[in-house]
């Protein structure tokens, strides 16, 4: 059988109990994502009030600012003109206090088997709640959904013919 897109457990996983995302019903448009292991995401309001000679300060970006990586263990494949978008599950805001990072994550083709992380899916969350929020392991965490894209006309003009070197947030990298 001809692989077209889909999911596999991420190399170092394996013997992890690490479930493949699913969609929950006949008509889920996203496959549910569950957390590889227990993850605690600080509250960004205690890292600020922890920090506060700081905050305003542009030169002093500290390790307390930046989002809370949750690993899947699992990695994505599909055409290349397929993308996973990842999605904040919708009840996180409410519930746990978390929001993406970066509103939504973009999968691309390349990311899958990639020499620095094996193409391993996370979400990057904030935690606005004014306590720490705990992940646990199995846990659907947000979903994500495989989508077509399109090209621009001057593509080939635009220098879109480089390849991808690494992982998480490689491609910007110099």
């Amino acid at each position: 059988m001809k692989k077209t897109r889909g999911f596999e457990i991420c190399k170092g996983y394996e013997d992890k109990d690490i479930k493949l995302p699913i969609r929950k019903t006949k008509n889920s448009a996203g496959y549910d994502f569950e957390a590889a292991e227990d993850t605690v995401i600080p509250s960004f309001w205690k890292s600020v009030f922890a920090n506060i000679k700081n905050v305003f300060k542009a030169e002093n970006v500290s390790e307390d600012y930046k989002p809370t990586l949750v690993k899947t263990g699992i990695k994505a494949y599909c055409g290349k003109d397929e993308v996973l978008i990842l999605a904040n599950r919708s009840s996180n805001p409410m519930k746990k206090g978390l929001i993406l990072a970066n509103s939504i994550g973009v999968i691309d083709s390349d990311y899958y088997g990639n020499k620095d992380n094996d193409g391993n899916i996370m979400y990057a969350f904030y935690n606005f709640f004014p306590f720490d929020t705990v992940i646990k392991k199995h846990e659907v965490i947000g979903q994500a959904y495989f989508q077509n894209f399109l090209i621009a006309d001057n593509d080939a003009e635009l220098n879109a013919n480089a390849t991808r070197e690494g992982g998480f947030g490689s491609t910007d990298a110099k």
